[in-house]
């Protein structure tokens, strides 16, 4: 049976969502951005392009068996799904924000009675209930900032990624509730179904991921400094060292190192004595 996959189908959460499967060997061929669902070439996987809101139901509910959504999303959803890999993007985090003139400045100082606005009533209510407080809950469907203004409510629930729209509409944070990236998700039911299918997928997204923030160096290196060079790029289980034809004093050595080690692995190796230095992007990483 053909395992049907859950995307973004716009939003924040979308471009690079697309970008990880097809990086991880998923082929979504040309259509992608104008199709609602795309069967993966050569692969037994139908993806179907939904609002990053419904997947935690679509994937609860069994219609899809696997889906990438917002940690904020499953917690709104109240449906116990199983986090299969934390993505490393979309990050963000839901808050309690107040108009910056109302004197409040904890979400504890907050009367009950008052009008909270939010896209996300179940957060927000159980939130509030955690902290003892009796608030009203207003359900908007967007731009929660501009709700205090408009007289609308006393303050909002919402999510902040760089605050720099609260600021704007002058607002500032009074209580942080849960910290949110994306993820992929899935079901009991799915993984007794589609288990190791799921898993591959699983460990191919991984392996991108991990692979981005690596590069593979390559150097023709002074035998008589290899245990230097152990020091210099260590690579993750040794540095590979290979004899070069027709050169005795010199071996080649490959390792994967940190992209932020790069500039520093570089002036080190050459100061050692390396010739014909290489880097190049990893694509996928497996541990």
């Amino acid at each position: 049976m053909t395992l049907k996959f859950g995307v973004p189908n716009k939003g924040r959460l979308n471009e690079r969502t697309v970008e990880l499967l097809t990086k991880a060997g998923i082929d979504l061929g040309e259509d992608v951005g104008r199709r609602l669902y795309i069967k993966a070439r050569n692969q037994d996987i139908e993806v179907l392009f939904v609002r990053a809101q419904d997947i935690p139901e679509f994937v609860a509910t069994g219609a899809i068996d696997i889906g990438i959504t917002g940690e904020d999303q499953v917690a709104e959803s109240g449906y116990e799904l199983i986090e299969a890999l934390p993505l490393r993007f979309g990050y963000c985090h839901m808050a309690v924000a107040v108009p910056e003139e109302c004197g409040v400045k904890d979400a504890t100082e907050i009367k009950d009675g008052c009008r909270i606005a939010t896209s996300y009533p179940n957060i927000a209510r159980r939130y509030f209930e955690s902290i003892g407080k009796d608030v009203n809950i207003i359900v908007v469907t967007g731009a929660a900032e501009i709700m205090p203004y408009l007289g609308i409510s006393d303050y909002i629930v919402d999510l902040v990624s760089t605050g720099s729209t609260l600021k704007m509409n002058r607002m500032i944070e009074a209580g942080r509730i849960l910290d949110s990236q994306a993820a992929v998700f899935t079901s009991d039911t799915a993984r007794e179904r589609y288990g190791e299918q799921i898993d591959e997928i699983v460990s191919s997204i991984e392996s991108v991921i991990e692979a981005e923030n690596k590069r593979y160096i390559m150097a023709d290196v002074p035998r008589s400094k290899l245990s230097e060079v152990e020091r210099i790029i260590p690579g993750i289980g040794g540095p590979t060292v290979l004899d070069i034809a027709g050169n005795k004093d010199f071996v080649a050595v490959h390792a994967v190192i940190d992209c932020d080690k790069t500039f520093h692995a570089i002036a080190e190796l050459k100061k050692i004595g390396a010739k014909g230095i290489l880097t190049t992007p990893i694509e996928r990483l497996v541990n």
